[in-house]
C-alpha cells in the first residue's frame, strides 16, 4: 500500500487465454508481434537502467550507447514485423480496413521514433553534450515509444478483441 496518498498503486490485468491458431489473434503474425513486442520492452529497460545508472561513471556514455544500440535493432525488427508485407499491419488492414488511418498513424510514428533514435544516438558520441541534455532527449525518446506501444496494442484490440501483452 501506497505511504503517500497522491501515489496510485498500478495495476495491470492479466491477459485472456491465447486465442486458438484459428483466430485472426492466433495468428502466426500475432505471436511474432507478441514476441518482438517483449524483446522490444526488454531493450526498453534496459535503457532506462543504463540512463538511471550514475553519470560520473566513467561507463555510463558507453552503457547509454550499448542499450541505444540494442533498442535501435528491436525496434527495427518491430518494425519488419510489422510494415512487411506479411506483417501485422497488412494483417490487420485484411481483418479491419477501418483502421487503415490507425495503421498509417504508426507508420508515420516509426518514421518519427527511428529519426529521434538516430539523432539520440549521435548526441550520446559527443562528448560535449551534457549528460543532463542526454538523460531529456532519451526520456523524451521513451515517452514517444510508449505512445506508440499504446497506439500500436489499443489497435490491435480493436481489430482482433484480444491484448498482444508482451510484457512479462
Amino acid at each position: 500500500m501506497p505511504t503517500n496518498p497522491n501515489q496510485h498503486q498500478l495495476s495491470i490485468p492479466t491477459p485472456p487465454a491465447s486465442p486458438s491458431p484459428e483466430t485472426p489473434s492466433g495468428s502466426a503474425t500475432v505471436r511474432m508481434v507478441r514476441r518482438r513486442r517483449a524483446a522490444l520492452r526488454s531493450e526498453i529497460q534496459f535503457l532506462e537502467q543504463a540512463l538511471a545508472a550514475p553519470a560520473r561513471d566513467p561507463g555510463w556514455r558507453p552503457r547509454v550507447r550499448s542499450s541505444l544500440g540494442g533498442l535501435r535493432g528491436a525496434f527495427a525488427e518491430h518494425m519488419v514485423v510489422t510494415e512487411g508485407p506479411d506483417g501485422l499491419y497488412a494483417e490487420l488492414l485484411d481483418h479491419a480496413p477501418r483502421l487503415a488511418r490507425g495503421v498509417h498513424v504508426l507508420i508515420r510514428e516509426h518514421v518519427a521514433v527511428v529519426a529521434t533514435m538516430a539523432a539520440l544516438q549521435r548526441r550520446v558520441d559527443l562528448p560535449e553534450i551534457g549528460v543532463s541534455e542526454l538523460r531529456n532527449r532519451a526520456t523524451d525518446l521513451l515517452r514517444e515509444l510508449s505512445r506508440h506501444r499504446q497506439r500500436g496494442a489499443d489497435l490491435v484490440y480493436e481489430a482482433y478483441q484480444t491484448d498482444i501483452g508482451g510484457e512479462t
